[in-house]
């Protein structure tokens, strides 16, 4: 027995008749008949019989087709899926991103990326330095990072970075704070301000905050280093101290607003980015999805 064979008994039980058979399986009616007679010869029983208004199963050939349409329809989902995965250029693909962007840029995007092919896609949460780190490694394919645009990181020969979002930093302050009030907020004045910081001293909120603190002559003070947003929220709305973050990272659960700087923070940029050379497909097909809109609940730049 043979593939050839299922999809011809399959196909005469569907349009019943050895013509509608042949012309939707693209063969000529002889060879139709040969693949019939093939399988019939090998099961030693009589699975289709011609009739005047046509051609139909027997009732073996009824019960033999149920069984293996269900295995037909498995190996077309696995030819299906290879030839997706070789479309792709890989099996599975692995993007990193950032907590408070990728949960509103990827899921949208990876389901329509889905929609389009049965790759699978695994997602890896990490800052944007580790994010990098991973992509030069090959541990992921690639992924949503974030720079500052005044002193760009990730500006460099070996990465490809397609811009996504564009929004300036800000100061987040509580709600209910003096500062809260302020039309704009003045660095001059926040020489005894703690600042939340994140864990690795490479992130651009903490190389934009140093760079102020730089120009104005003083050291920036540290009240934590985290990379939760929940804690830094919490800690902000508390009145313990400032962040800096940009509108699509605001929770709108705490008690917190960003206001303006008097001096100049800059702007992130947040990025899909690849290594150049090489990349799969799928990555590709990613990054056209996250560009067109069709995934991001954000703004487009």
């Amino acid at each position: 027995m043979n593939l050839q064979q299922f999809r011809v008994l399959l196909a005469v039980q569907e349009h019943g008749s050895l013509t509608g058979a042949a012309k939707a399986l693209q063969y000529g009616v002889p060879t139709v008949t040969h693949h019939l007679r093939s399988l019939e010869s090998h099961l030693g029983a009589r699975l289709v019989v011609r009739g005047r208004r046509g051609t139909s199963l027997t009732p073996l050939g009824e019960s033999f087709a149920a069984d293996i349409a269900q295995a037909v329809a498995r190996i077309d989902r696995a030819e299906q899926t290879v030839a997706d995965q070789r479309d792709a250029g890989v099996v599975t693909l692995r993007v990193g991103t950032f907590a408070s962007m990728g949960s509103r840029l990827l899921p949208a995007a990876i389901a329509a990326l889905q929609k389009r092919t049965s790759v699978r896609v695994e997602v890896v949460e990490g800052e944007p330095t580790e994010i990098v780190r991973m992509l030069r490694s090959g541990e992921v394919h690639a992924g949503l990072i974030f720079d500052v645009s005044v002193e760009p990181a990730f500006a460099v020969p070996d990465l490809v970075l397609q811009r996504l979002l564009t929004e300036p930093y800000r100061v987040m302050v509580a709600r209910d704070s003096e500062w809260a009030a302020r039309d704009s907020i003045d660095f001059a004045d926040l020489r005894d301000v703690p600042w939340v910081f994140s864990r690795s001293n490479d992130e651009a909120s903490d190389r934009v905050l140093r760079r102020v603190g730089q120009s104005l002559g003083y050291p920036v003070r540290e009240l934590m280093r985290t990379d939760d947003l929940y804690m830094i929220h919490g800690l902000v709305a508390e009145g313990l101290g400032f962040a800096l973050s940009t509108d699509a990272a605001i929770d709108p659960d705490f008690d917190v607003v960003l206001r303006p700087a008097v001096q100049n923070l800059g702007e992130r940029h947040v990025s899909f980015v690849t290594r150049r050379g090489s990349v799969p497909t799928a990555a590709g097909w990613l990054a056209e999805i996250l560009l067109s809109g069709r995934g991001p609940a954000a703004g487009r730049p």
